[in-house]
């Protein structure tokens, strides 16, 4: 989906909008997660500390409310079937949207372009791009978030890239965690009987068996042309044995019903509801349906249904050369969860020891960002990315209108290209991002501003974290070039200068994940991703 929704000044907002192509067939699933599963609930990898930057007052370590940004709000719901936003300006100088920490666009694309071919536009979603890469930014001393907010501008006339930072307290191995309760809902289909898929995944979750806690709950279901509950919620303590015995059973079977195993395994989960314990659903998939119930709406209503009255969130991981990542990341969505793609053993690695436990403990439920452009300074915005995100303006403080779940240890990021006026100076913009205390479902806020001056000269002299974040926001956005309607991105660089700042980024920051990135934009370059009047070469 190309970049569409322009705003000025008088520039408003799209709500949350439908879901993408559907899934195309299946070629091969590969069950790489759970090798280290075992891992991902004892100890917690993520980033270090840091202090509040916000100016808001606060009481016991809570973040009292703020006032709200300046500005009208405006824009109406509506929903595009097609999952395409429209191009259709509507009043307001505001930009609402869901937090998102979902990956898996990123990480399909890497595979994808790993194996010569050239991703489908639809797939691409840039903020899953932007939030692939760890980020400095400051870290609330308690529950919440901070904000940050800085930009540069660009070579292309008065046009600037203005990034929103934000960031929960570091997650801390040390910090006592509430027991958990996870139900895993496994493909088992006929691809899965080759080597190095099911007998791994059997491998793996013995191991994971020995390395929980005796007060974590562990339930199994399966699913090809039929589910099954091969094991309900089964306190760790004293039952290892018959958890062993069951997975020693898993055995390849049919096709795919992702249907069923959807329902059988959130039905599982709210059967064995633990008070008191994160509850959740962890579902591996290439997201295939082709069996039964293959109709989005209707898995993702059993969904929506067990979140509302349970609690219980959901973790997607995809995997497979043909992914359906329409289907599962909607899944994820409507499961107040997360979905992430993983390409192999690093990968499994990253997600089930950073990812996971980051997701295991909440710090914030229904989070939403606004952001208020101050019209006197800026001419034009449009926010990258996010495009089934987008929540109507005068929703922000609507408790009700669903938002992002977010855990300890993440940052979100959101990229804006901003026009400014002539000769402007001044205040630029004000972020502020609200969520529910996920136990007493107490709202609070917090925000940053952005004032005209602090703008850096340019992009490329930037600290290598908001270069990094430009990088791959420019990447996602050539990979988007098949799309008819998507406006580039200002002060574009070609994929060969790309590729370039990423291999130097990758050196100074000795970040393997900046060095995946330059790799993956040297595929594209080679591939000749973009071709005709595409303006990123």
């Amino acid at each position: 989906m190309g970049i569409k929704h322009i705003r000025k000044a008088v520039g408003g907002d799209r709500p949350r909008g439908g879901a993408r192509t559907a899934a195309r067939r299946r070629a091969a699933a590969a069950l790489l997660a759970l090798p280290v599963a075992g891992a991902l609930l004892l100890t917690g990898c993520g980033a270090g500390g840091g202090s509040n930057s916000s100016d808001g007052d606060k009481s016991g370590g809570r973040n009292l409310p703020l006032p709200a940004p300046a500005g009208p709000t405006g824009g109406a719901d509506r929903a595009d079937p097609s999952g395409a936003p429209e191009a259709t300006p509507s009043s307001g100088n505001l930009s609402t949207f869901a937090l998102d920490v979902d990956t898996a666009s990123y990480g399909y694309a890497r595979r994808t372009l790993a194996e010569g071919r050239v991703p489908d536009p639809a797939t691409i979603r840039p903020e899953e791009f932007v939030n692939g890469f760890r980020q400095d930014y400051q870290r609330p001393d308690g529950n919440g978030f901070s904000v940050s907010v800085d930009g540069a501008r660009t070579d292309d006339g008065r046009w600037s890239l203005v990034r929103v930072g934000l960031a929960t307290r570091p997650a801390d191995s040390e910090r006592e965690r509430p027991p958990a309760a996870l139900t895993f809902v496994i493909d088992i289909s006929g691809s899965m009987a080759e080597p190095g898929r099911l007998d791994l995944a059997r491998e793996s979750l013995d191991v994971m068996t020995d390395r929980l806690r005796d007060d974590d709950s562990v339930a199994l279901v399966t699913f090809s042309d039929e589910a099954e509950t091969v094991l309900p919620m089964t306190r760790l303590g004293g039952h290892r044995a018959r958890v062993h015995r069951a997975i020693d059973g898993l055995e390849p079977t049919d096709s795919t019903n992702l249907g069923a195993g959807v329902r059988t395994g959130y039905a599982t989960a709210v059967h064995g509801l633990r008070e008191g314990a994160t509850n959740r659903v962890v579902l591996i998939s290439d997201g295939l349906a082709n069996t039964g119930d293959t109709d989005a709406d209707t898995i993702l209503e059993r969904i929506s249904s067990a979140r509302r009255e349970h609690g219980i969130t959901l973790f997607g991981v995809g995997v497979g050369s043909d992914y359906g990542d329409a289907l599962m990341e909607r899944l994820a969505d409507k499961g107040d969860g997360h979905t992430t793609y993983v390409s192999d053993r690093d990968d499994a690695f990253t997600v089930f020891c950073d990812q996971l436990p980051q997701n295991i403990d909440l710090t914030a439920r229904d989070a939403k960002a606004q952001v208020a452009f101050d019209p006197g300074t800026v001419e034009e915005f449009r926010l990258i990315g996010y495009d089934d995100r987008r929540v109507a303006d005068q929703d922000f403080r609507e408790d009700k209108v669903d938002g992002g779940e977010v855990g300890p240890g993440h940052t979100v990021t959101a990229l804006y290209a901003v026009r400014t006026r002539p000769g402007a100076s001044g205040h630029l913009a004000t972020a502020t991002v609200r969520w529910l205390d996920p136990d007493s479902r107490a709202p609070h806020e917090e925000t940053g501003s952005l004032e005209t001056g602090d703008l850096r000269d340019g992009v490329w002299s930037s600290p290598n974290s908001f270069q990094v974040t430009a990088v791959a926001a420019y990447f996602a956005d050539a990979l988007r070039s098949g799309d008819s309607r998507r406006r580039p991105l200002p002060g574009v660089p070609t994929l060969g200068e790309l590729a370039s700042r990423a291999g130097s980024l990758a050196n100074v920051t000795e970040d393997k994940d900046v060095s995946a990135l330059a790799t993956a934009i040297g595929q594209a370059r080679d591939l000749d991703i973009c071709t005709g009047d595409c303006a990123v070469r």
